[in-house]
């Protein structure tokens, strides 16, 4: 044991050094009803990486408007895909799943601790870089589970971290895992995973949509790389598949306000595509590392039932790589390469 005669009484010992592993994601409400949808939205809405509005006038209008309603209707859109068993959401149960996985796979050195965190909600990033702290981790790497880079994203996911940082007098050494959109292990996932479920339905799609979040136009005018690893991402799945731009397109959901996004939107497409005489349609969504209420309520109930609404006959929603054996690939694969000369 080192000699600690030299401490000031009350001092704390010194823990052996380990080295953290936080995989985080965007965050859930902590429950379907009024007050915690109120809390979450607040606090997602409220993060000007989130929203680039004046920041007086955008108060005025989330506290004044859209928190007074929105937490109402997004409530039910919550509970149509509540994890009753667990009472969470599936974005915490699947986030907690990998986290595990991950953990089991590395289980073999003692000194690597895995844990999970949201951006927004609970477990906060805060809670879960203390608790690596006092844990004795003098290294974190922070693993973004975004494929693509966003500011709305990743960079938040940062500012976090980096505001957590400011209470500790001892910091960790901190690196961050960068977008993997490119990365082979990813695209061949995704591949497989797509041709996996295709294989499972009762209909072949005649058009593949690979849906990405939206974004703000402007915000790809300021610079922002999204946009462009999305394309990427789309065109190296197309490449692998051997699909052309016509069988596998690249579309945006997930609108918000009165401003454009970024184009084709996910569900005009699928009404067009109806109203073209395409019957039977499957869509992937590559930009989302876990199911969640985009994935699971918006597109694979809002947008298929404007397919049929629209005169589309069959409709896939395709499960994201959660915590399946690809996407557990993905995941290590980015781990173990950022932990390079980390142990």
């Amino acid at each position: 044991m080192s000699d600690i005669s030299h401490l000031p009484p009350g001092h704390p010992l010194i823990p052996p050094r380990r080295i953290g592993v936080l995989l985080i994601n965007l965050g859930t409400p902590d429950a379907t009803d009024y007050w915690s949808m109120r809390r979450y939205l607040k606090e997602f809405l409220s993060d000007p990486r989130v929203i680039e509005e004046n920041r007086i006038k955008w108060w005025l209008v989330l506290n004044l408007v859209i928190l007074t309603i929105r937490p109402a209707r997004k409530g039910p859109d919550y509970d149509k895909i509540w994890n009753k068993e667990r009472n969470e959401s599936p974005l915490k149960t699947i986030t907690r799943a990998q986290s595990e996985k991950l953990a089991a796979s590395v289980a073999s050195d003692p000194r690597l601790i895995v844990d999970w965190a949201m951006r927004y909600g609970n477990p906060s990033i805060r809670s879960r870089l203390d608790a690596m702290h006092a844990a004795g981790c003098d290294r974190i790497l922070i693993v973004p589970l975004y494929p693509q880079y966003a500011a709305a994203t990743t960079a938040t996911v940062c500012d976090k971290t980096f505001e957590a940082f400011t209470a500790m007098r001892w910091q960790p050494a901190l690196r961050v895992a960068p977008a993997y959109f490119d990365e082979p292990v990813y695209i061949e996932a995704l591949a497989t995973s797509l041709e996996a479920e295709l294989a499972k339905l009762p209909f072949e799609p005649e058009v593949i949509l690979a849906s990405f979040h939206g974004m703000p136009e402007e915000y790809l005018r300021k610079g922002d790389p999204y946009h462009c690893q999305c394309a990427k991402t789309a065109r190296l799945l197309r490449e692998r598949l051997k699909l052309d731009a016509s069988q596998l397109m690249l579309t945006f959901q997930s609108r918000f306000g009165t401003t454009e996004w970024l184009k084709p939107y996910t569900d005009a497409t699928v009404k067009s595509l109806a109203e073209r005489g395409v019957k039977n349609i499957a869509v992937i969504m590559p930009g989302f590392s876990a199911d969640c209420l985009e994935t699971l309520e918006e597109i694979a109930m809002e947008n298929a039932e404007i397919f049929k609404h629209a005169g589309g006959k069959n409709f896939a929603a395709i499960p994201c790589l959660n915590d399946s054996e690809p996407g557990m690939a993905v995941i290590r694969d980015v781990v173990l390469r950022e932990l390079k000369g980390w142990f």
